[in-house]
């Protein structure tokens, strides 16, 4: 199983499943039918890089979506690509704009992130997934093939970047990274659900093993390195971060995910701490938005949609010590400004102040 072809959002195991996440007796998996169309500088799939003409929509709850966020700002396309916040639940039909005044998008002035994908096919039957990139003029998604979405925004946006923007998919190192990035959806970023959505005690177990396994894994590899591949910050990290953060406040939990909490894997919460409190990665996450999308969507695995008040999230924000292992976050390029005021996570959902 490969990224590129085997992962889908929530949402769209929402819809094939007519609501259910669980098939019970069975092992999770993953819907493989995305949206392949690609923007690139000379168009060749017909849709040319252009700023201002695509939107990305996005969701702060979930995982896949937040990598694109990151990429986003780590590489100053704000200006470049406009972003659309979709709230953090989502019922059978699609997510919705339901954050924005009158529940309607400014930009694409859809209420359902569905409008975008019917409009350019008619009948569309597969999950209304985030992120998906829009084509404002025409108001057609674009693509949703969120892998490919994120490393076009390295290799294929580069006229856009800002000045001192990091190359997160550096040419010598990509092999290297696709084979981390590989592994790593597999046991980790997947591994999660196949844990949460087993639908049988062995299906559960197995699972388990994989995720603990290869969670050890990396901690043996980031013990005497900073970061995942090369001395700088890639592709790689952006993609373990999204699954790590929401660790303890959800899938310690709700996944049963429970050998050991983030916060008990030393290496491991180092590394995450690191990303965290570096520009561009902490700064994107809603934990209140995370809780609220896991806990109240998957009414097959919780029920009454109680939503948990903890963990203690102020813990984020303690030294990690990292920057022992030498390293630069940015290579020869430099941190990211703050993010737009429209764009800024709420204060109260982060510990971040």
């Amino acid at each position: 199983m490969t990224e590129g072809t085997a992962a889908a959002s929530n949402d769209e195991v929402l819809l094939r499943t007519g609501g259910k996440y669980v098939e019970p007796g069975g092992e999770f998996t993953r819907d493989q039918r995305y949206i392949a169309t690609r923007i690139t500088g000379d168009g060749r799939d017909g849709w040319p890089v252009e700023p201002g003409r695509y939107r990305l929509a996005v969701s702060r709850a979930c995982p896949w979506a937040n990598r694109l966020v990151i990429v986003r700002r780590l590489l100053g396309l704000e200006d470049a690509i406009s972003m659309a916040l979709a709230g953090p639940t989502h019922d059978k039909r699609s997510w919705t704009f339901d954050l924005d005044p009158g529940g309607r998008d400014p930009v694409l002035g859809i209420e359902r992130l569905a409008d975008a994908y019917m409009k350019r096919f008619p009948g569309y039957d597969r999950g209304i997934t985030v992120p998906a990139l829009v084509d404002v003029p025409t108001g057609q998604v674009v693509t949703n093939d969120y892998a490919q979405m994120s490393l076009d925004l390295s290799t294929e946006w580069t006229a856009y970047h800002r000045d001192g923007a990091p190359d997160l998919y550096p040419e010598r190192l990509r092999d290297e990274i696709d084979e981390v990035n590989k592994v790593v959806f597999a046991d980790v970023n997947n591994g999660v659900y196949r844990c949460g959505f087993a639908g049988s005690q062995e299906a559960y177990d197995k699972a388990y093993r994989r995720l603990f396994d290869r969670l050890d894994w990396l901690s043996d590899r980031l013990a005497g390195q900073r970061y995942l591949v090369g001395d700088t910050i890639t592709e790689a990290d952006v993609r373990l971060f999204t699954t790590l953060v929401r660790f303890d406040p959800v899938y310690h939990g709700h996944f049963k995910c429970n050998r050991s909490k983030l916060s008990e894997m030393p290496v491991l919460w180092a590394y995450a701490r690191d990303l965290f409190q570096t520009p561009g990665f902490g700064d994107t996450i809603d934990f209140e938005q995370i809780k609220r999308h896991y806990y109240e969507v998957h009414r097959d695995i919780n029920p009454t949609g109680v939503v948990p008040l903890g963990p203690d999230l102020s813990n984020w924000l303690t030294p990690h010590n990292r920057e022992e292992l030498g390293g630069r976050p940015f290579g020869d390029g430099t941190p990211p400004p703050p993010p737009p005021a429209a764009e800024r996570v709420d204060p109260a959902h982060t510990p971040l102040r």
